[in-house]
């Protein structure tokens, strides 16, 4: 048995969890700052990094206190290094390094886009890494920051085989709703007011698709583009808006046009993941990130996903950042020996990933 404490502090997000055995929740803590972001429609990274500071050896505390347990009694301290706002970061893995050292534990750093895969197995007990039928895996992760899919095979190896060209697709749903001035994050609230609406009353470009009468360039089959959507709804709402007004949308108009736009989205997601998921002839397909929170990309997913293909979705608790997906993932590093040393250091890139821990060859 081994017990992981993680951190988790990438972008507005406080978090610290203790994980047992790469699976159970022993505690989970967040403290989020969205409310002190939200009035200036996005994340501030030096705001930041000052609310980490002021909060991560409170939620440390409490994530202890939840658990039972002394910072002696963990087997690891496991923290985010990458990628994420730099500011940020270095405040979690700072304060881990000092955990780390003070109390003698190893150090695990951990890549956030590899965690949020991770954070779709977590408490999944009937799920068997060395089950051949799993691979090849094809995961879809989609939030503000990144939209890519990644193909996992069974001995461990992974490719990204696409990704976003410009703004991703939780990006996309932040500048809809701030272009509409509707609040902040866009995703929720896009779900909320789009409920109840007509998604096929307007049509929204699906870039990258090949359905817009022009070729699909073959290097891009697997690549996301959502500026043009973002694009298309600002003339959309000029030409509907009164006096061209985008913020005075509003009623059916704006329930429908929210609709339409969150069902493009949606759309290009699951063409895209499915696509994939027959060229590699997946045996699972997994859906994780912050907007895989969106209840109409969910089960379109699910609908979507063929008979004879697993389909793996992230539970809503471990889509936005949190810091049991870190501690969890962190397990198979502990269980392999490979740990960080305390000169671990931030980076704001997404490392290139070409390997998984968690792939377990029969």
């Amino acid at each position: 048995m081994a017990r992981i404490l993680g951190i988790e502090s990438s972008c507005d997000e406080t978090a610290v969890a203790i994980i047992e055995d790469g699976r159970k929740v022993i505690s989970n803590i967040v403290s989020s700052q969205m409310a002190k972001h939200a009035l200036y429609g996005g994340v501030v990274p030096e705001l930041a990094a000052r609310e980490h500071l002021t909060a991560v050896e409170k939620v440390c505390n409490e994530a202890l206190k939840t658990a039972g347990m002394t910072v002696e009694e963990v087997d690891a301290v496991a923290v985010t290094h990458a990628p994420g706002l730099v500011p940020a970061l270095l405040v979690g893995l700072n304060f881990a390094k000092g955990l780390a050292s003070a109390y003698n534990k190893p150090l695990i750093g951990i890549n956030h886009f590899l965690a949020h895969i991770y954070g779709a197995f977590i408490e999944a007990e009937d799920l068997d890494f060395s089950d051949p039928a799993l691979y090849p895996m094809a995961a879809l992760v989609v939030s503000g920051g990144h939209t890519s899919i990644v193909i996992i095979h069974s001995d461990g190896n992974a490719e990204v085989i696409g990704t976003t060209i410009d703004d991703a697709a939780g990006e996309a749903l932040d500048k809809g709703a701030k272009l509409l001035n509707l609040g902040y994050p866009g995703g929720p609230v896009i779900e909320r007011l789009a409920k109840g609406g007509d998604g096929k009353r307007f049509h929204f470009p699906r870039s990258l698709t090949g359905t817009s009468g022009k070729g699909l360039d073959p290097a891009n089959r697997f690549n996301f583009s959502f500026s043009g959507l973002k694009t298309a709804l600002l003339y959309h709402a000029k030409k509907y808006a009164p006096d061209g007004n985008t913020e005075k949308i509003e009623g059916e108009l704006l329930t429908d046009t929210l609709a339409s736009y969150q069902e493009a989205l949606t759309d290009v997601l699951c063409s895209k993941l499915f696509d994939a998921v027959k060229l590699y002839r997946a045996g699972s397909a997994v859906l994780c990130g912050g907007v895989a929170c969106n209840s109409v990309l969910r089960e379109k997913f699910e609908k979507k996903c063929p008979e004879n293909v697993r389909c793996i979705i992230a539970p809503k608790k471990f889509c936005t950042d949190n810091a049991a997906m870190v501690a969890a993932l962190a397990y198979h590093y502990y269980k392999a020996g490979q740990y960080s040393p305390l000169t671990l250091d931030a980076l704001a890139r997404l490392p290139k990933l070409t390997f998984v821990p968690f792939a377990e060859k029969k």
